[in-house]
């Protein structure tokens, strides 16, 4: 559960947008890969390039399962 904020200062309104109720659990290429039956080096060449949406943490690609699925209704909506 989300913690609240008690509302004493001006402030405290502004950080209840941050809170979230959930962590969405980020994937790696090859399990993001399989998920859209591609090579994990084409996602993470898509990634570089900006096609798709993934996040660099140090060596390694991340994916959330969520950008994946938007980037799947882009490609069906533009066809």
């Amino acid at each position: 559960m989300a913690r609240v904020i008690p509302s004493f200062s001006p402030r405290a309104e502004s950080f209840r947008s941050f809170i979230t109720n959930e962590f969405e659990p980020l994937l790696d290429s090859e399990e993001a890969a399989k998920l859209l039956r591609i090579h994990p080096k084409t996602l993470q060449k898509m990634a570089r390039r900006g096609q798709i949406h993934g996040t660099h943490i140090g060596k390694l690609w991340r994916f959330r399962a969520s950008d994946l699925n938007d980037w799947i209704f882009r490609q069906e909506q533009a066809s």
